[in-house]
């Protein structure tokens, strides 16, 4: 039963032991290499402990006992330690190579993850708090940080990268199974750490190609209630809509916010009830974040800006 729940802990989207990637699988393959050569040490170790506890004394000289400290404690280690270390350092090269072709920027700030796509032959498109690749290429990752360290970290996929501010830092994934995984920040950024997730949608070429076209597009214009209130609460001073007023770049984009799994970056499943009470109650579901809480506002009106924001796909 204890083994059938610890490798139950192994699979699912934030995994490193479930690879969807190339890099997460050398990851993956590097640390069951180094688990089972250390126990393989820490049992020929408890043996020869076990040997010596049942060996009488004098059995050995103290020519043998200094061999048994030179083989056993000096030269053992140093060549499987070494072996370990051009292992895992063979495996890097092809981690850090180039990329397919498209790139996405992302910037880390507290709490929210700003997106950029830039494609080889197309022009650059605005998300936030969502990634999505194609399967079987290489994405290119370009990491900055706009306030503290973040740390970028999808376990399916890959190994973690440090966002330093005035910095970028370059991380290549290829994922290779089609699937929704998640992605974290694994440096601590601050009160509301733990509450800075992203979805990573893996899709098929054609499928990504078409998504990323409708997101490179506009939206109409609405002349909903949810949409004036929006404007009229000062939302687009902070956030982007395109083809409206809102021109904000503070926070998110949400030009195509109803398309998105989530709110709040990864916190929420983004249906009408979530966005509301996120808009009502920003500071209590999300500590230290800039957004304040339009605590101000009805429900009715909440729940009219979440219904604009969730057309907007």
């Amino acid at each position: 039963m204890a083994c059938a729940l610890a490798l139950a802990g192994c699979s699912g989207p934030q995994s490193a032991l479930d690879p969807a990637g190339d890099g997460a699988d050398r990851l993956a393959l590097l640390f069951w290499v180094m688990l089972i050569g250390a126990a393989v040490i820490w049992a020929a170790t408890l043996a020869l402990a076990f040997f010596a506890a049942r060996t009488r004394r004098g059995r050995f000289d103290e020519r043998a006992g200094s061999a048994l400290i030179l083989w056993g404690g000096a030269v053992f280690p140093t060549v499987v330690l070494t072996a370990l270390l051009t292992y895992g350092l063979s495996i890097t090269p092809d981690l850090r190579g180039p990329g397919d072709g498209l790139k996405i920027a992302v910037s880390g700030e507290q709490y929210w993850w700003r997106v950029r796509y830039q494609p080889k032959d197309g022009v650059a498109v605005e998300s936030a708090n969502e990634i999505r690749v194609p399967a079987g290429e290489r994405v290119e990752f370009m990491l900055e940080a706009a306030d503290v360290i973040h740390s970028f970290w999808i376990p399916s996929l890959g190994g973690k990268v440090d966002m330093i501010p005035g910095r970028t830092n370059r991380l290549v994934l290829h994922a290779t199974r089609p699937g929704i995984y998640r992605g974290v920040c694994a440096e601590f950024c601050g009160r509301s750490h733990a509450l800075m997730a992203f979805p990573v949608v893996v899709m098929e070429r054609a499928e990504f190609d078409r998504w990323l076209a409708e997101q490179a597009g506009t939206v109409n214009v609405s002349t909903s209630r949810g949409a004036e209130l929006f404007l009229a609460q000062g939302c687009g001073a902070c956030h982007a809509v395109r083809g409206t007023e809102a021109r904000g770049i503070v926070g998110p984009d949400l030009t195509h916010f109803g398309g998105r799994g989530t709110v709040g970056a990864g916190i929420l499943d983004n249906i009408r009830e979530n966005v509301a009470r996120f808009i009502l109650e920003t500071e209590l579901i999300k500590p230290g974040s800039r957004m304040p809480s339009y605590s101000m506002l009805t429900q009715e009106e909440a729940n009219a800006i979440a219904d604009y924001l969730g057309s907007l796909q």
